[in-house]
């Protein structure tokens, strides 16, 4: 029987429709890993670009619409920060430790505004939920150098008063009573005059593209795999069910047990009659 037709069966077309599934998931597996490996490299390249660079100076564009290209470029803002309207983001870990980071905003002297965050805090001892002391933000003008980095979308939770869930400039702009952009905020690289005491500054993005490409092969491996399981274990089927087919034939005589007569003849045969 050729093995071909041997395939040609409901059984194998079964397992081989279960295979085809199985491999389509791997490879949109692998696919995936591939793209998050794209976005890390994207990351990767943007920070080595603008990480460094001199700063620019301030224009309302660079955070009233975001540009990714100019993602943590840093930029100087002088103005006066406001104080008052000072805001806590909560679940912001820093190094598998959990945290908080600062806003304050930055009134410029056009009468424009821009969120800074000055940085991060650890959870405090004396109050659940919030930091033990929020390092003030430096009085009267101030010079600020910061990187340009987007807002964040809003999250489906509540935040206490003068906290927010994230970064959701639309939001921090309801609760002002002046506009302040809302497509970016700046990242604080440096405060002239400095202050005595500081929120732990952002450390530099880690330039590392991760082990997405690693992990892509191999779900493309583990596609491939399936099909050559499936030839394997098709051929060894196969095989184990067509072994008597290979086999001599045997004489009908032999294969049937003897009758009697057959048997009572024999040993008169035997006798020598």
């Amino acid at each position: 029987m050729n093995i071909l037709k041997y395939l040609a069966t409901p059984r194998w077309f079964g397992w081989l429709a279960l295979v085809l599934v199985l491999a389509a998931a791997c490879t949109a597996l692998g696919m995936w890993q591939l793209d998050r490996r794209n976005q890390a490299a994207a990351t990767v390249n943007t920070v080595q670009a603008n990480y460094d660079q001199r700063p620019v100076p301030y224009s309302p564009s660079l955070f009233e619409s975001f540009d990714g290209t100019m993602e943590w470029t840093p930029v100087t803002l002088i103005g006066e920060y406001d104080h008052a309207n000072q805001r806590i983001v909560r679940n912001r870990p820093l190094n598998g430790r959990p945290g908080y980071e600062v806003l304050v905003p930055l009134k410029l002297a056009d009468g424009t505004a821009v969120v800074i965050n000055r940085g991060w805090l650890p959870i405090g001892n004396d109050r659940a939920g919030r930091p033990d002391t929020v390092p003030p933000a430096p009085d009267g003008e101030v010079s600020v150098v910061a990187r340009i980095r987007p807002a964040e979308p809003a999250l489906d939770r509540s935040a206490p008063s003068g906290q927010l869930a994230s970064i959701d400039l639309t939001a921090y702009q309801a609760q002002l009573e002046y506009p302040i952009a809302t497509a970016a905020y700046g990242l604080v690289a440096s405060e002239t005059p400095s202050p005595a005491t500081a929120p732990v500054p952002p450390a530099k993005p880690a330039i590392d593209l991760g082990p997405h490409l690693s992990y892509s092969m191999q779900w493309f491996a583990f596609g491939v795999l399936l099909f050559v399981g499936l030839g394997y274990a098709a051929r060894q089927q196969y095989r184990i069910d067509h072994e008597d087919e290979d086999a001599e034939p045997v004489p009908a005589r032999a294969r049937r047990r003897p009758s009697a007569e057959e048997e009572e003849d024999a040993i008169l045969d035997a006798q020598g009659r």
